[in-house]
């Protein structure tokens, strides 16, 4: 409607003025005519204003009037014209680019499927748009998805591919008409980029070389009633038997308030399920969803909401997530220095878990003058294992997943053991647990060694004076953050928690630890009988590790308390699933890692692994390979190469050929032909999905590519435009025309608009 008005009243669309340099046309005569009738008018306007009965007001609107009709009447006469470069028909070159990816399948473009749109206008040899720009231009045509290639015919588009690369969909067009004659490339798409790399080289490119991009947004920029499941983060491997709590972000618009539920499924077995209320229009939620995992090897874990009513794009309503399930038991040794129930009560919740093996090193006796320290060994593998109490090598240490540090003065341990419990965190990565006792933290003379680095919670030296007979009762609660921490889930239901919070009898503390560093993380607090807060269980990552700080003594009352029914699971539930928290993620000696984790068939891998020795030191040099397993069964060996950047660090590329699991072991030996155990690691090669999500038309994408190329973006609607945008564009092969805009229809319009309103303001006023 505003474009037809436009060139109504002005002679031509608005593009043409757009693109136009604007000159006036007039001879040096008639710039002589316009002197004189400028003089004349002049003179005239004088005189009017010499009126006797015009005055004020009156006077000034009049002579308002008079000076629009000479002014236009004199833009008229100077023969104002706009001066074009138009593009020589038939001997330019046009790209015209069309999105052939599984996103054109949305169904938003006037009820119907983008594609359909794009098949009309450019899929059919009698298209329009397609008609037009053979008419004016040599029109080569390409698809694109995951890849870019000329298209042959028309008719050939599939609108299957698996992802939308922009880039190099313009870099392949902009390389075969490099050298020619190219007035401008079309591209047709919804905008929606799903590769890693940015526009900005491909827009450099196409900038050096002069070629404007008039892109085509297809689709609406914001959908109407769409549920997405927009990330699910899940860790890549885990511990059989794990309680997950994973992080789900749903989107979306158009069922805010809808009660829906949330499903995880494991090879279409439903392992949880959970309603949730949807939120708000175009805002983003995340829920804490809670299931366990019970089968061992790569599983695909499915997080979905079932299709809802009237829904633009249901493929997005599920993410999957590759887990590698791993069996195997963890060893955690437990160092208590003095007896007590705390220790009896925490092996028997972890030695209820087969998957976690608590070795106990508990003082029994002190040293004399001539005697050692005596303990008490329970869970080790054979008579020699910490024959001699805690460990004095990096190797015996190291060995372990974890340490869980009792009730133990740091004077029981020479400078290198304090140094070998930070190291074990700083450079093992292993998980170390404090817990709270006489001889704990400050009290204990913590304060000032290298494990008051590690800890997270700040030790003051003067507490143990202070404070020399310290003791509270504190009631337990978790903070936000360890609401929804998988090592404080105490119930296997969410909705379970706050009431069992609640009901759980008080703990005792003999170490005022109330202040965390900063980066840590508190989870529980507890508050005294004088109604302060202490920290109860806080956490940081240090190093390659973590370290954990529960500075209470006596957890066991929460096993043992008259009110705790006798088979209630929460001591044991707390005491797993913290513990397999504290061995979550702690490195083995060889560790792999892929890039990505999901990818399609054909793109390659880069496999990684970090190769050390029993202190955790790297490897260098060594002859290390990847022995890769496709899903059919097929092998194939991958040499790695040292980075030389990192020490122990090894990388090698693989490039899959088939969908499935792809399985990654890495193994081999050092520079000495010592073998140096093995690691391993799964990636999942489908079809991406990525072209469901985020699938609204991306204008300001688009917008952006044409800007900086000198193009322009135009809706599905405008698309009977383009050929004339690309004409003007002013690139290739280009002559000059004029246009005349003298006789424009708004000319007329406004001499006839100012003498009539002049006239009959005189007539109003008695004047004419």
């Amino acid at each position: 409607m505003f474009e037809s008005l436009f060139h109504f009243l002005f002679k031509y669309e608005r593009l043409v003025f757009e693109q136009g340099t604007f000159v006036l046309g007039a001879t040096r005569s008639m710039w002589m005519v316009v002197a004189v009738a400028a003089v004349v008018s002049v003179y005239v306007l004088w005189t009017y204003r010499s009126l006797r009965d015009v005055r004020g007001r009156d006077l000034a609107l009049l002579l308002v009037l008079r000076v629009a009709l000479l002014l236009v009447a004199l833009f008229a006469l100077l023969r104002p014209t706009l001066l074009l470069k138009v593009a020589v028909p038939q001997q330019n070159f046009v790209g015209v680019l069309i999105d052939d990816s599984r996103s054109m399948q949305v169904a938003d473009q006037n009820g119907k499927p983008r594609a359909d749109f794009a098949k009309d206008q450019l899929g059919r040899t009698d298209g329009p748009l397609l008609t037009a720009l053979g008419k004016r231009f040599n029109v080569r045509l390409y698809r694109f998805s995951t890849s870019a290639e000329r298209l042959q015919a028309a008719t050939d588009l599939t609108f299957q591919g698996t992802g939308t690369r922009l880039g190099e969909a313009l870099d392949r067009a902009r390389d075969e008409l490099s050298g020619l004659p190219v007035a401008g490339l079309v591209m047709m798409t919804d905008g929606d980029d799903n590769s890693e790399a940015t526009l900005d080289e491909s827009i450099a490119g196409l900038k050096s070389q002069a070629m404007p991009v008039f892109a085509v947004g297809v689709g609406r920029e914001r959908l109407t009633r769409d549920v997405q499941v927009t990330r699910a983060d899940t860790p890549r491997r885990v511990l059989k038997g794990t309680s997950l709590v994973v992080d789900v972000v749903v989107t979306q618009v158009g069922y805010a308030g809808t009660k829906v539920p949330l499903l995880v499924e494991d090879a279409g077995r439903t392992v949880s399920s959970q309603d949730i209320t949807l939120p708000a229009d175009g805002e983003s939620e995340t829920f804490h969803v809670h299931f366990k995992v019970s089968e061992v090897g790569p599983r695909l874990f499915r997080f979905k909401i079932p299709v809802q009513t009237n829904e633009e794009v249901p493929q997005n309503n599920q993410r999957d997530a590759l887990i590698d399930v791993y069996d195997r038991r963890e060893k955690i040794l437990y160092l208590e220095g003095e007896p007590r129930p705390e220790p009896k009560f925490i092996r028997l919740a972890t030695d209820a878990d087969d998957n976690l093996q608590v070795v106990l090193l508990q003082r029994t006796a002190e040293a004399g003058v001539n005697s050692p320290d005596k303990y008490l060994r329970l869970g080790v593998d054979g008579p020699e294992e910490l024959q001699n109490g805690f460990p004095t090598t990096r190797e015996e240490l190291f060995a372990y997943r974890a340490i869980i540090l009792g009730s133990v003065e740091a004077s029981a341990f020479s400078a290198e053991q304090q140094r070998m419990l930070s190291d074990f965190v700083d450079v093992r990565g292993g998980g170390l647990l404090a817990l709270g006792g006489d001889a704990s933290f400050a009290e204990g003379g913590w304060s000032g060694t290298p494990l008051a680095e590690v800890l997270p919670v700040v030790l003051e030296p003067t507490r143990a004076k202070t404070n020399p007979e310290y003791f509270e009762e504190l009631v337990v609660r978790p903070t936000r953050a360890g609401a929804n921490h998988p090592a404080t889930q105490i119930t296997d239901k969410e909705a379970d928690a706050p009431a069992k919070w609640r009901d759980l009898p008080p703990l005792t503390s003999l170490n005022p630890v109330r202040e965390a560093k900063a980066g840590a993380t508190v989870l529980l607090t507890g508050i005294d009988s004088h109604n302060r807060e202490q920290i109860v269980l806080a956490y940081q990552r240090y190093g390659r590790g973590k370290a954990l700080a529960l500075p209470v003594q006596d957890t066991w009352m929460w096993r043992m308390h008259a009110k705790m029914a006798v088979d209630d699971p929460t001591h044991h539930n707390f005491w797993q699933r913290m513990v397999r928290w504290l061995v979550e993620g702690v490195p083995d000696r060889v560790m792999v890692t892929t890039s990505p984790d999901h990818l399609q068939k054909g793109e390659p891998i880069t496999i990684t692994a970090e190769v050390v020795d029993p202190e955790y030191k790297g490897i260098d040099d060594g002859r290390i390979t990847a022995h890769v397993t496709s899903a059919s069964g097929k092998t194939e060996d991958v040499p790695m190469a040292w980075t030389v950047k990192r020490e122990g660090e090894y990388t090698a590329t693989y490039t899959p050929g088939e969908d499935g699991i792809v399985k990654v072991v890495v193994g081999g030996s050092d520079r000495d032909g010592k073998d140096v155990t093995r690691g391993n690691a799964t990636v999942r090669v489908a079809p991406s999905d990525a072209e469901y999500f985020d699938a609204a038309m991306r204008a300001p994408l688009l917008k952006r590519l044409a800007d900086e190329t000198e193009g322009r973006f135009f809706k599905a609607d405008d698309v009977s435009s383009v050929v004339d945008a690309i004409t003007y564009s002013g690139k290739g092969i280009t002559v000059v025309e004029d246009r005349e805009l003298w006789d424009m229809p708004i000319v007329l319009l406004l001499l006839l608009a100012t003498m009539g309103a002049e006239w009959m303001y005189r007539r109003a006023k008695g004047l004419a």
